[in-house]
């Protein structure tokens, strides 16, 4: 197995690999649909998480949804 090292929200990662932006939100616990995924500058939609594949390097921003009033 290799590992992916990136940067998620600013901190340095590694992750087991290959992976998708997908496989990077399970490894994180994190919900697809209460989360925008931003790669390497570029909001990735919804649909083409699992269809990108990360490399050493690749920066992700996530931006998370909270609920309230």
């Amino acid at each position: 197995m290799t590992e992916v090292r990136l940067s998620v929200n600013g901190e340095s990662r590694v992750i087991p690999g290959p992976a998708t932006l997908h496989d990077l939100l399970e490894h994180l616990s994190l919900d697809a649909r209460m989360v925008v995924v931003e790669l390497n500058r570029e909001i990735i939609r919804r649909g083409r998480l699992d269809q990108l594949t990360l490399k050493d390097g690749d920066a992700v921003e996530l931006v998370h949804f909270v609920g309230g009033g």
